[in-house]
């Protein structure tokens, strides 16, 4: 299993960094972590459940908390702090981060949603 070697938080750009013990490293924004998080909350309980979050630009980390040898349980500044993010999870949103930011943003253009564009999501 992949374990991370470091996990940073930059408060200021609201940017997780993660270095990986296979080499990969990534760069998620709180706002991406948030919109992804594993809960059940977002999830939902099956599939097409899921909850499309929304209006989360500004969100940022208020605490990581380890959770065992496996994950981190993120608590969110919006009062979320629901998801336990496991290694591979993190791992998995970072290698597939373009996807799935692809995903999310037209989901939003399928509801007649827009995110305000504030970040450029190609410096990840």
């Amino acid at each position: 299993m992949t374990r991370p070697t470091e996990l940073k938080l930059h408060q200021r750009s609201r940017v997780l960094e993660i270095h990986f013990d296979d080499g990969f490293e990534c760069n998620l924004t709180c706002e991406y972590l948030r919109v992804h998080s594993p809960s059940a909350e977002v999830q939902g309980h099956g599939p097409g459940q899921e909850v499309l979050q929304v209006g989360k630009e500004d969100v940022g980390i208020d605490q990581l908390i380890p959770s065992g040898n496996y994950a981190v349980k993120i608590v969110f500044d919006d009062g979320h702090d629901s998801g336990i993010f496991t290694w591979s999870y993190l791992h998995g949103l970072g290698v597939n981060f373009e996807h799935n930011w692809q995903v999310y943003l037209d989901k939003l253009a399928a509801k007649g949603l827009e995110r305000n564009t504030k970040f450029d999501s190609s410096k990840q």
